[in-house]
């Protein structure tokens, strides 16, 4: 297909138009499954209706071979395909029917799992994150009818949210049934609404449980407080040397001075985005650089009495919690040494500290220049009317790296439905419908012009 073609590109969206309406009644079909994974509050047969609902979508257009196998971790993988023609590439679609639970259900403007449409966006658990994205990528195939001139690969898990554990582990057992020439990571977004985006970098994330320990008990502060070493206090202490006054880690050997070279994220939009109070101040000197090219590190909790359950004693033993994000260029393993190296040799007192490695993934370069790449920024300037830029993105998506260590040839692009507006994760996420169609439209130009663009 030739993008300078008006009529074709035309034709795709009207096709895509029609079908609006009823792929935001599938939608919401779809975002009533509870589908949360690893948490006892939501049945599995949730999740396991949401897999079922998406391989029978996936029947209907054509891509028979494969079907759903269960994955390590519990959950069931949706892997649907149509192989190629002779000599024809094939591309991979993935996204994920597991969401991340409702968290504060009070602060929900519409029932969490009800497809609800307010102020023209269409809000529910999953609209966006990434069930959006799966509807999106069926969308795209509709239009294309059920025979495009490539092979086609739809994978559909349902553990991201949990860091992909049955998947990453699924494809290194059975490369052959993902084997693709692009892959198309549905679960990014653009870096605002109406704005085509590519995210060509993601960075690589480390849990690291610490605990200290000073004390073989409680003992009451009063008799033996300014004596006994306090293992909060000495906590407290060693986090603090994570970050200078300016708010940068300062983890040792850690490179703190990476420069983002793409998109900028400006300062007011980010404020905007993540809701930092008036006059407090932003960390670092630039926020893209901070956000997508240097390590950030974030406590995310802390086992210490609440301030309502204190009472005057000196705890045995606290832990605590880190997050550690680092930009392609550092490995995962090397960021999580240092960090426990320093955590151990500036623990004061002498006290006891053990640090405990939780969970990692690496961080993720894309491959830029490639056929695939340069047919999507076509196809995305041909559906929205403007260049495309890119972004980074701070969070982690491990199935690209396992994509990238399977398949060192095909090229792996990051797109989506997760705009800034979509506050994924977060109560009230949401969808813009525009956003959808634009996107389904880029990606059916995306499919229709690859196999000849090689």
């Amino acid at each position: 297909m030739s993008f300078g073609n008006k009529d074709a590109v035309r034709d795709i969206r009207s096709t895509i138009q029609s079908m609006m309406p009823n792929a935001r009644q599938e939608l919401s079909h779809l975002v009533s499954f509870q589908s949360v994974a690893g948490n006892n509050q939501f049945p599995t047969e949730e999740s396991a209706k949401a897999a079922e609902w998406i391989l029978t979508a996936c029947r209907e257009l054509g891509l028979n071979e494969g079907g759903l196998y269960p994955a390590a971790d519990g959950t069931s993988l949706v892997i649907a395909s149509r192989q190629a023609p002779p000599g024809a590439p094939t591309v991979l679609l993935y996204s994920h029917y597991d969401v991340q639970p409702p968290l504060d259900a009070a602060a929900w403007h519409t029932p969490p799992f009800t497809l609800t449409e307010r102020d023209n966006r269409w809000y529910g658990r999953g609209t966006a994150d990434c069930k959006g994205g799966v509807m999106m990528n069926l969308l795209a195939l509709r239009a294309l009818g059920r025979h495009p001139n490539i092979g086609i690969t739809m994978v559909v898990e349902g553990s991201e949210e949990l860091g992909s554990p049955g998947l990453v582990r699924f494809v290194r057992d059975n490369p052959d049934l993902v084997r693709a020439d692009a892959i198309l990571i549905c679960d990014g977004g653009n870096a605002a609404v109406g704005q085509p985006t590519l995210t060509t970098s993601l960075r690589g994330n480390i849990h690291a449980l610490v605990t200290v320990r000073a004390l073989q008990a409680q003992v009451h502060s009063g008799m033996f407080g300014g004596a006994a070493p306090d293992p909060l206090a000495a906590l407290t202490k060693m986090l603090a040397g994570l970050w200078d006054k300016a708010g940068n880690v300062t983890i040792r050997g850690l490179d703190n001075a990476g420069i983002w070279e793409g998109a900028e994220y400006p300062t007011d939009r980010f404020r905007r985005e993540a809701g930092v109070l008036a006059d407090v101040d932003l960390l670092g000197d630039n926020i893209a650089n901070q956000v997508w090219a240097r390590p950030s590190l974030t406590i995310l909790g802390i086992d210490c009495p609440s301030v309502q359950e204190s009472v005057p004693v000196i705890q045995a033993q606290v832990r605590a919690r880190l997050g550690l994000r680092v930009p392609p260029g550092i490995k995962s393993d090397f960021a999580y040494q240092a960090l426990a190296d320093q955590l151990t040799l500036d623990a004061p007192w002498n006290v006891r500290v053990e640090v405990e490695h939780e969970a990692s993934g690496q961080p993720f370069t894309a491959t830029q220049g490639g056929p695939a790449y340069a047919a999507m920024q076509a196809a995305m300037r041909a559906a929205y009317g403007t260049e495309t830029v890119t972004q980074g993105q701070g969070a982690s998506i491990p199935v690209c790296t396992v994509f990238a260590e399977q398949f060192p040839d095909a090229e792996i692009m990051l797109m989506g439905l997760c705009e800034p507006e979509a506050m994924i994760h977060a109560p009230n996420e949401s969808l813009d419908p525009t956003e959808l169609e634009n996107m389904a439209v880029a990606e059916a130009l995306f499919l229709a012009s690859y196999g000849h663009s090689r």
